[in-house]
């Protein structure tokens, strides 16, 4: 993925700068898969002395997925759209942080991707003492939900065959109404990166796979190409969405297919 850009670091500094002074700011970097935001994110963190929160870390446990597979919706097992993370989580970890005291370690989340399910506390990450500001990077945070009549017609293979009567994406939907909105509410920033286009999605989410695996993005498999792309079905509806402009987001940087950004808010 590289390293982040400065400027755009430079700005996560001023969102820092203009929070509040009696508590951590609690800035948001939101956008696309393989956008760089948790690059953004780690880079500012280690430059103004925040702690790095990514959302992908504070999923639903397996198990509890698999409840929600069971009990709502069978597509409910994959994890990443808006009602797969753990929100109460995230609430006391940002409070943690807060209150936290100069000696004091503040254990953080993370979750393993290969195994799918969160990894045991003792495997955390912690972060020690009170930090500057809370920067959390999401791909949904500040999306708006659709209207009903929006949600009527399926807009990938995902949702025309695993999704027949459109009730995995109405309480998706419906997630993003209220909770995930509800949740926003307390972010004093919402810094939106914002792709050039969902077509450059794939390729984004297959450089990051690539680079994981330690191969250059042409010689990714491509069984693992087609698997990605079924993946980012589950993200589309909602990606979409706020390249068209549903979103909250206070800060917008229009971003070019190389992730570099176009032009930078005055």
């Amino acid at each position: 993925m590289g390293q982040a850009d400065p400027a755009l670091v430079d700005l996560v500094g001023c969102l820092i700068a203009e929070g509040p002074t009696d508590r951590p700011p609690l800035i948001g970097i939101v956008g696309a898969q393989g956008c760089g935001k948790t690059t953004l994110a780690r880079a500012a963190a280690a430059r103004f002395g925040a702690a790095q929160i990514s959302i992908d870390d504070a999923y639903l446990t397996r198990a509890e997925r698999e409840a929600l597979a069971r009990d709502v919706h069978p597509l409910l097992i994959t994890r990443g759209p808006p009602g797969t993370h753990d929100l109460g989580l995230l609430r006391d970890l940002i409070d943690r942080l807060a209150a936290a005291g100069p000696d004091e370690e503040t254990p953080i989340p993370e979750f393993d991707k290969r195994g799918d399910d969160r990894w045991p506390e003792p495997r955390w990450r912690r972060f020690r003492g009170r930090p500057s500001a809370v920067l959390i990077d999401a791909w949904c945070l500040g999306a708006r939900a659709e209207d009903d009549a929006e949600l009527v017609e399926p807009i990938n293979q995902l949702e025309r065959e695993g999704d027949l009567d459109g009730s995995w994406r109405g309480w998706v939907n419906a997630q993003a109404a209220g909770p995930y909105a509800d949740f926003v509410v307390r972010f004093d920033a919402l810094l939106f990166l914002k792709a050039p286009g969902f077509d450059v999605v794939l390729d984004w989410r297959c450089q990051q796979e690539a680079d994981l695996l330690g191969v250059a993005p042409d010689d990714l498999p491509r069984e693992e190409r087609d698997r990605l792309a079924g993946f980012i079905q589950y993200f589309e509806r909602i990606t979409r969405r706020m390249l068209a402009g549903g979103t909250s987001a206070s800060v917008t940087v229009q971003l070019d297919r190389n992730r570099r950004p176009v032009s930078m808010p005055r």
